[in-house]
């Protein structure tokens, strides 16, 4: 006789017919896969972090570890190079950012030290990087002075912005760059300027711009010679003087100031010298017609 073979049922059975159906729905899923995760892990994470012996553990570990990666030899910056730097503002910029080699690299604060450095007066822009071979480069674009200021006692050099760059001890070391003196002059660098540029013909005698009550310039000559300049339209003003001195020789005569703060009016006022000359040409005229 052949043996009984049991009919087996392909049909699933009605728990895994009911789950299977369950799962075809695309929120169930999503709540599986990610939502549930989601949750269990934001409970462990709750009550670890509620542990504090676990939590204590936990940043032990994570700060030895730390320390361990930062100590690496590869990872240690020993040296700092400065391109195109002068070395009096290289001393400023290891003064003001503290720096001590050798130290890790993940330990610097690249962002920090660019800050610092563009705290510095001389310093306008600065850029920091870790380079290879355990090199931090500092590049810098330094302001450029163009004038000389004598604030009080102290003699400055100041950028096109009358912005201070460095402090000098004495005037020698800068005869190159034009001079200006008084309360509130680095607030107008750029008439300042201007007037240079049209004083120009007679640089040579130019010893400085004095600023007057915040207000107005006068032009320093030398043999005690002063141009004073309007509150209003100085250049213009100084133009008139340069073109009168170019046409009658006026600035080589024997005057003393030419005041040019009435456009309408400018006032020359002569030396004693000239004015006692003046006065014996008045007396010998007087007495010839006597």
């Amino acid at each position: 006789m052949r043996a009984v073979v049991p009919y087996a049922d392909p049909s699933p059975s009605l728990l895994r017919y009911r789950f299977e159906r369950l799962w075809l729905k695309r929120s169930v899923r999503q709540l599986v896969r990610l939502w549930l995760p989601l949750i269990v892990a934001g409970t462990v994470i709750f009550s670890v972090s509620n542990n504090y012996t676990i939590r204590e553990i936990f940043q032990t570990k994570s700060t030895q570890m730390y320390e361990a990666v930062s100590a690496r030899p590869e990872l240690q910056v020993t040296k700092v190079v400065f391109p195109d730097v002068s070395d009096d503002l290289q001393q400023q910029i290891l003064t003001v950012t503290g720096l001590k080699f050798p130290i890790s690299s993940m330990k610097l604060d690249v962002g920090a030290l660019k800050r610092a450095v563009e705290t510095l007066d001389a310093v306008e822009t600065a850029q920091v990087r870790v380079l290879g071979g355990g090199a931090l480069e500092i590049l810098t674009v330094e302001r450029d002075p163009i004038m000389v200021w004598r604030d009080g006692d102290v003699l400055r050099l100041i950028d096109n912005e009358g912005r201070r760059v460095a402090d000098i001890a004495r005037r020698s070391a800068r005869v190159d760059l034009p001079l200006i003196v008084g309360l509130g002059a680095d607030l107008e660098v750029a008439e300042a300027m201007n007037l240079i540029r049209v004083a120009a013909p007679i640089s040579d005698r130019v010893r400085g711009l004095v600023r007057i009550g915040e207000r107005r310039w006068n032009l320093v000559l030398d043999r005690g010679q002063t141009i004073m300049l309007p509150e209003f339209g100085a250049v213009s003003a100084l133009r008139r003087v340069i073109g009168l001195h170019q046409a009658e020789d006026l600035l080589n005569r024997d005057v003393l100031s030419v005041d040019m703060r009435n456009s309408n009016r400018p006032i020359l006022r002569l030396t004693d010298k000239a004015i006692s000359e003046l006065r014996r040409l008045r007396t010998e005229v007087k007495g010839e017609d006597a």
